[in-house]
């Protein structure tokens, strides 16, 4: 037994993923394509096991109400849009239409386009178009990590008592610890203020490059 998550090799993430949610053709076929047309930045979709776990965080938290900040080709808001009722919405805002045409294929292809709205454009600035009023169940960030701290203002706002928001690349590969740059630095800085946020209650899951989970009360 051990008091810490295991490290994973390659043949335990593979059992891992496998005794999960794994991954079906549509996602397999995704993961596939994103990594012949951009191999250079396949690293920013988020990981199998992370995608199987917001369709059951969605669920689980009977969210019908979802923001995602950072799209890329369209994985994580597929495995958000797959866990939301039918009549469910996810909006997602990213500034790529290039890495964003991808997952719109990939949505129509799940037959989940109907639930999700994409909107182009910097998301400091779009996130302020939502309402203001607290109706939101879940969000994810996962985009520019300098950009944290502006999507953390907009959201929390929005968000309704008991909804969650999800951080991803909390970790930054385990340099919160010796920041190496400034998006290491800015993820460090920005780990502390959730942490100190008196609105929200957080726990941060070791999860592919760190996954933090935070609460609104």
């Amino acid at each position: 037994m051990t008091r810490k998550s295991l490290p994973l090799t390659d043949d335990l993430h593979a059992y891992l993923v496998a005794h999960g949610s794994a991954p079906d053709e549509v996602v397999r076929d995704l993961v596939a394509e994103t990594a012949a047309a951009l191999p250079g930045q396949a690293g920013m979709q988020v990981a199998p096991e992370q995608a199987g776990f917001l369709t059951f965080l969605t669920r689980m938290l009977g969210a019908r109400r979802a923001v995602e900040v950072g799209t890329f080709t369209g994985l994580s808001a597929l495995a958000i849009a797959r866990g939301l009722p039918a009549d469910g919405r996810l909006t997602c805002f990213d500034v790529s239409e290039e890495y964003t045409a991808i997952a719109r294929r990939y949505w129509s292809r799940a037959g989940l386009a109907d639930r999700i709205e994409l909107r182009i454009g910097p998301a400091g600035d779009t996130l302020r178009e939502l309402p203001r009023e607290r109706h939101l169940d879940l969000a994810f960030i996962d985009a520019d990590k300098t950009g944290y701290p502006v999507y953390w203002d907009e959201l929390v706002p929005r968000m309704r008592p008991g909804g969650v928001i999800a951080l991803d690349n909390t970790l930054r590969g385990g340099r919160v610890i010796a920041p190496e740059d400034a998006a290491d630095r800015a993820i460090a800085a920005f780990n502390d203020a959730v942490l100190a946020d008196v609105r929200v209650d957080t726990v941060m899951l070791p999860v592919a490059d760190g996954l933090t989970l935070a609460r609104v009360r």
